[in-house]
């Protein structure tokens, strides 16, 4: 409790509009915020022989999507991508494309697990980076509206993440039998990016790794310490690519945009 009451403390907003004193005179400076975009799985229920993060979609690897997405946002200052040491040869094939990304830094070679990623991705961010947009190189499909809303939340609160309301009544299932019927109202499915600010992950990092805990998102570990995390309006087209039936529908889904010459982050 010690802890968790600390972190709170430690995590409360120093300004109210989300930024902090660091600048000129002590004038607040802008918060700046680095995205990790998370590619370093296998993905094998897509039943690729590739890496999912390099699977095309629409032509172009889903990595490349997701990075181009994530640094069209004002927000977003730098975006590294987290990758497997087998695939460096990938990205630098894909050179040319990578080089109209701005911002875009070398890639991190990731771990056997997310947080592993991400705690590698940590490593790598320049010291003055204040906040960190975690996100799948899976979800190829997020707006620049949507990280606006985040990194805005996050800004204020100094944990934030996208989450769309479940549709379908949720039950809670042990040996094959009901246990509980959770409010549907009170229900979300989460989403990426998730926004944090860096010595709060960090913090949540090294927690569960102490402890052996590997958690199935970002924002539960860091709840773990005790942070609130604020929930933002996801968007349902931002959904993350599991199996065959997600690609086709992203596949569709990008054409649609394009033929309503609304275009695509790619």
């Amino acid at each position: 409790m010690a802890l968790e009451s600390a972190s709170r403390a430690r995590w409360a907003t120093p300004a109210s509009d989300g930024r902090h004193l660091g600048g000129p005179l002590g004038y607040p400076a802008p918060m700046r915020v680095a995205a990790l975009v998370l590619g370093a799985g296998r993905g094998e229920r897509l039943g690729e022989a590739i890496p999912k993060a390099f699977v095309p979609l629409c032509g172009k690897p889903l990595l490349l999507h997701a990075l181009a997405a994530l640094a069209s946002a004002p927000e977003v200052d730098i975006a590294i991508p987290i990758i497997g040491a087998s695939e460096l040869p990938r990205m630098q094939a894909l050179e040319s494309e990578l080089a109209s990304i701005p911002g875009l830094q070398a890639p991190t070679i990731g771990g056997a697990e997310r947080q592993d990623s991400m705690t590698a991705g940590l490593a790598a961010l320049p010291e003055d980076v204040d906040l960190v947009a975690v996100h799948d190189a899976a979800r190829p499909l997020v707006t620049t509206e949507a990280i606006s809303r985040v990194v805005a939340a996050a800004r204020q609160s100094g944990a934030a993440i996208l989450a769309v309301p479940v549709r379908d009544t949720i039950k809670r299932v042990r040996g094959g039998v009901i246990v509980e019927t959770p409010n549907r109202a009170e229900c979300f499915a989460a989403q990426t990016p998730q926004v944090f600010r860096v010595d709060v992950l960090r913090e949540a990092l090294a927690k569960a790794a102490a402890e052996g805990f590997v958690g199935t998102d970002d924002a539960e570990i860091v709840e773990r310490i005790g942070v609130p995390v604020t929930v933002v309006a996801g968007d349902p087209s931002n959904i993350k690519i599991t199996d065959r039936a997600d690609l086709d529908a992203a596949e569709r889904w990008l054409r649609d945009q394009r033929n309503a010459g609304q275009g695509g982050a790619v």
